[in-house]
């Protein structure tokens, strides 16, 4: 019998580890933050790519072990493929979502004066504020592929950017 976890879980439990590391434990950090959430999704990851590979074969390079996370993996996880995997044939990947499943519900209140009319943020500078605050919320997912791919044998570093929201790449850097 396969066991499921609800939909909402997933998003609140991402929702609170930002919120209490970012916000309450380490405000003052963000990068201590940052990798103590990526720590986390690391151990989940490597937990998950047990689950979902016991009765696979190893893989035998890096490259099917990317398509899996393509696949396979984002399909458990996200109920979706990756949209676009690019690499430069020399160990980095960028697996592009253009729709990524915690990032639908991120918004910005829009900033305001004092007279509680809108500011005049540029667009541009609206977009960096969106795309620093949803990066918060990509430190779990890019500990997630990190530890699966560990689990595959593969070592790398993972990383996120968010162009337009809720669309984000993650680029994989395999360490050689």
């Amino acid at each position: 019998m396969a066991r499921e976890v609800a939909e909402s879980c997933i998003d609140s439990v991402n929702l609170e580890l930002v919120h209490t590391y970012c916000m309450r434990l380490h405000p003052t950090k963000p990068e201590l933050a940052a990798r103590r959430i990526e720590a986390i999704g690391f151990q989940v990851g490597l937990q998950l790519a047990e689950r979902y590979t016991k009765e696979r074969p190893r893989f035998a390079d890096h490259l099917e072990a990317i398509k899996f996370i393509c696949k396979d993996f984002w399909a458990e996880v996200f109920k979706k493929q990756i949209d676009n995997l690019k690499t430069n044939h020399r160990g980095v990947f960028v697996l592009q979502d253009n729709r990524f499943r915690w990032l639908t519900r991120v918004s910005l209140d829009a900033p305001t004066t004092s007279n509680g009319s809108a500011s005049g943020e540029s667009t541009q500078a609206t977009s960096a504020r969106a795309s620093q605050a949803a990066g918060q919320y990509l430190y779990f997912p890019c500990g997630l592929i990190r530890g699966a791919l560990t689990n595959f044998g593969v070592a790398c570093a993972v990383s996120a950017e968010v162009s337009t929201l809720p669309a984000c790449s993650f680029i994989v850097r395999i360490k050689v």
